[in-house]
């Protein structure tokens, strides 16, 4: 299925000199949806991984169902002052920006095999700072799987310690 036809183009958000790969329409086609679902769950379903990170918030639409398919626990990661109990914070980089992301310290141990799970891996901030949160609570990365990545940005470059999966790629 060619996934970019549910990927809609927005110029200038969120602001000028930016193109917006916005999801939605592919949130919005369930065909489109259990595709990326299903791609995902076959790729990991033989990983013998422990449990499916998920970043906020769109992360979340892919890792809760991948999560479900493999019959693993969810772990978010979050952006600040979401999570309720004791929790581990790393700051990191954003294409225009900063930004921060927290785990609860007692959503992973040393035994435990992820996959990270975001929609989009841009410059790869974000994903650098979820594996290092991961790996700060003893756990080990397996993979991270994104629905987009925009290749020209080179975010892949900065998880080159990663197997990094995309369904995806603008150049």
């Amino acid at each position: 299925m060619d996934l970019k036809q549910f990927i809609r183009d927005v110029p200038d958000f969120p602001q000028p000199g930016i193109l917006y790969r916005d999801i939605t329409p592919l949130l919005k086609d369930p065909g489109a949806m259990r595709h990326v679902v299903d791609a995902f769950t076959e790729r990991y379903r033989d990983a013998k991984l422990t449990a499916v990170v998920s970043i906020e918030s769109r992360g979340f639409l892919f890792g809760a169902p991948l999560a479900y398919n493999l019959e693993l626990p969810l772990v978010p990661v979050r952006k600040p002052g979401k999570l309720p109990a004791r929790r581990m914070s790393v700051e990191y980089q954003l294409e225009y920006g900063t930004g921060s992301l927290d785990i609860h310290e007692d959503a992973l141990t040393k035994d435990d095999l992820v996959v990270i799970v975001d929609d989009l891996l841009a410059t790869g901030g974000t994903a650098v700072a979820a594996a290092k949160l991961v790996e700060l609570l003893g756990g080990r990365v397996h993979s991270l799987a994104f629905l987009v990545e925009l290749d020209f940005l080179s975010g892949r470059s900065r998880l080159e310690d990663y197997d990094v999966f995309s369904l995806v790629n603008y150049e």
